[in-house]
């Protein structure tokens, strides 16, 4: 207590105002000593009657500070003893001292004395990396933790009650899918008025039999179309399931020789629904892009997941498309300054050989075209188609640096993207902002990295390679320039080895393009001698195939030593070499490459998809042909990773 309240004191102004009283008093008491007798006796009765009332006035504050404190002291041990709030103090080496009484109704037993992990395994690792904040469950509550690491003190908010709610929130939030039968043109082309209609039927009873199951509203919207609004909650049961519709579909009995496909689209998150219909519909290109019998699900985020596209894509391109695609490629190309071709990096024949088949495109319709190649950045496995295309200077004139590709492109340059679709995997990413025309090519199933903004995109999962779709465009544009022997056959070199010799994925689109190659003068000879390989580069793929070990009986896994850099043409022709071993379904190659990263090579006989396995690792392909490229990572923990992955890829085909 301050000495002020413990004795009676005046206050500053009134010692001023009886220090001046006196003063005057005094000059009263020499003027006139009666009137001065008088005045000294109201003068000391003033003073009296001021102490008192200072004194009672102290007094009162005194007793109501003190009750006050009692009061503060009172609440807060209430607070501390008795609110909802838990309340832990606990030591240096993370055991429980001691606890507020809140915290005893979610353990029969007293919690202290035992560790921090009997209430959540989360808060020790937290505690350690300076969070400030977790959220832990226990005994079936949600909990804010409040983390005050310096006092070694945890608060503990129930947020159950906010946290059913959010929940019931997010379960209830819109979730639109678009449905489309992928093949349902091809199989009704040809049909007569009556099963036509009787299939209409089965499949729409179907559909509304699955909807009504999972509490959707279907409606038809055209004949091969449909729209079905659902809830997260709903979503969230269809992935339980993982869209086994896409199977049952397949499975419905229609009479007819080839099954009906479904691609799902399906829009989810906290948007409008006209943003959610647009999430829906590129869920849907991307899922047909992909080739098709899957689901393809995009949030607001822009991530996507993917079930399903366990069967090889049908073909389903036409030569109308072939030949609208060239048309609109050929008004691009009059239309520039210039054409810039790129394929991806590390290029194989594939590439390479679109890339020619689109400059002479470009050469075709009187426009200045280049191919932007990276010297340093050669595999052995297209050494001796680049040294080919060396010697032919009118040729190889038009292969030009990243840096070179820069000083000439424009803001009307067309750049042309073959063989890949991912930004992160062309050789210079920077040429796609420095135009606004890009048009992409390729054969691969379509991932969720895409180019952006394309104006123009040909992307046929169904096609061999990208070779194949550059030589049909390359019949439907004008006559005035021939291709080339060389031209014609690096782009034959392209299919062939895209095709393992026309071995895996050929269709008759295949052959008819070869055959329009052959008749242009591509010499099968030179295809060989590019194709060859050196004695030390096939002593090195032995040594992978020596040290390949058979996983869960039928996977073939190579692992390359710590240190050891192979080039990606090396491991993927070690996976198909694998992929030709008794008893083996599918291959997988690991080692290190010389960009620092750990490189995958998958193969497949078809019944394992190895795109989806390579997806889950930040790669992609196709189901039988696929990779990735790790960063930050070793040989040994990306092979524990591709186990795990593999593990859960076999659990769920067991499990359907």
């Amino acid at each position: 207590m301050p000495d002020l309240l413990k004795k009676p004191t005046l206050s500053k102004h009134l010692w001023i105002i009886y220090i001046l009283s006196t003063v005057l008093l005094g000059l009263i008491w020499y003027y006139q000593w009666i009137l001065g007798i008088i005045m000294t006796g109201l003068l000391i009765l003033s003073f009296y009657y001021s102490i008192r009332n200072e004194k009672n006035l102290l007094d009162e504050t005194e007793k109501y500070i003190s009750t006050l404190s009692y009061r503060v002291k009172k609440v807060g041990e209430e607070a501390l003893l008795e609110m909802p709030i838990g309340i832990v103090l606990f030591s240096e080496d993370y055991r429980i001292e001691w606890t507020n009484p809140y915290m005893n109704q979610f353990s029969e037993d007293s919690l202290v004395g035992s560790s921090l992990n009997d209430i959540s395994e989360d808060l020790i690792p937290m505690i350690k990396e300076n969070k400030e904040e977790a959220w832990v469950q226990l005994e079936g509550y949600e909990f804010q933790t409040s983390i005050k690491k310096e006092e070694r003190l945890l608060y503990l908010f129930d947020r159950t009650k906010q946290t059913e709610i959010q929940t019931l929130y997010k379960n209830d939030q819109t979730v639109i899918f678009m449905i489309y039968l992928d093949n349902y043109d091809e199989i009704t082309q040809n049909l007569e008025d009556t099963i036509k209609s009787q299939l209409n039927s089965n499949v729409t009873s179907f559909l509304n039999k699955w909807s009504q199951q999972n509490g959707l509203y279907i409606k038809r919207t055209s004949q091969d179309r449909f729209l079905a609004v659902g809830t997260r909650e709903i979503l969230q049961k269809l992935e339980k399931t993982k869209f086994d519709i896409l199977d049952d579909m397949r499975d419905l009995d229609t009479e007819l020789d080839v099954p009906i496909t479904l691609s799902i689209g399906i829009g989810v998150g906290n948007s409008t629904l006209p943003a959610l219909g647009e999430l829906a519909q590129s869920s849907l290109d991307l899922a047909l892009g992909r080739g098709g019998d899957q689901v393809a699900i995009k949030d607001d985020s822009g991530k996507v997941r993917f079930y399903g596209g366990k069967t090889n894509p049908m073909e389903k391109r036409t030569r109308v498309r072939a030949r609208v695609i060239s048309h609109a490629l050929k008004d691009l190309v009059k239309a520039s300054d210039n054409v810039i071709i790129m394929g991806h990096q590390s290029p194989d024949m594939d590439s390479i050989g679109a890339a020619i088949g689109i400059l002479n495109i470009a050469q075709t319709n009187g426009v200045e075209g280049y191919i932007v190649f990276d010297p340093n950045d050669v595999d052995t496995g297209v050494s001796r188609m680049v040294e080919a295309i060396h010697e032919d200077e009118g040729l190889w004139e038009h292969f030009i640096a990243p840096d070179d590709a820069e000083d000439i492109v424009t803001n009307r340059s067309l750049v042309v993207v073959v063989d890949t679709h991912k930004p992160s995997m062309v050789v210079d990413k920077r040429l796609l902002n420095k135009t606004e025309y890009k048009v992409v090519i390729d054969h691969h199933r379509r991932g969720e990295d895409f180019i952006e903004n394309p104006t123009l995109v040909y992307m046929e999962p169904y096609a061999s390679s990208t070779a194949e779709l550059v030589t049909e465009l390359l019949e439907y544009q004008p006559k005035g320039r021939k291709l080339k022997m060389l031209e014609a056959t690096a782009l034959l070199a392209g299919i062939t080895v895209d095709t393992k010799s026309f071995t895996l994925r050929t269709g008759s689109r295949t052959f008819d393009a070869a055959s329009y190659l052959r008749a242009k003068g591509a010499d099968t000879v030179l295809v060989q001698q590019f194709l060859k390989e050196d004695l030390d580069l096939y002593i090195r793929r032995s040594k992978l195939i020596e040290r390949a070990v058979v996983y869960r009986d039928s996977i073939a896994i190579a692992k390359a030593e710590p240190g050891d850099i192979y080039g990606p043409v090396l491991i993927a022709q070690t996976a198909d070499t694998l992929l030709t071993m008794s008893g083996i379904n599918a291959s997988f190659v690991i080692s290190e490459r010389k960009d620092g990263k750990v490189g995958i090579s998958a193969r497949s006989l078809g019944e394992i998809n190895v795109q989806v396995i390579m997806e889950k690792m930040d790669g992609g392909g196709h189901l039988t042909n696929a990779a990735t490229q790790i960063e930050d990572t070793t040989i040994d923990d990306a092979e524990s990773l591709l186990k795990d992955i593999l593990d859960e890829y076999d659990e769920g085909r067991e499990s359907e």
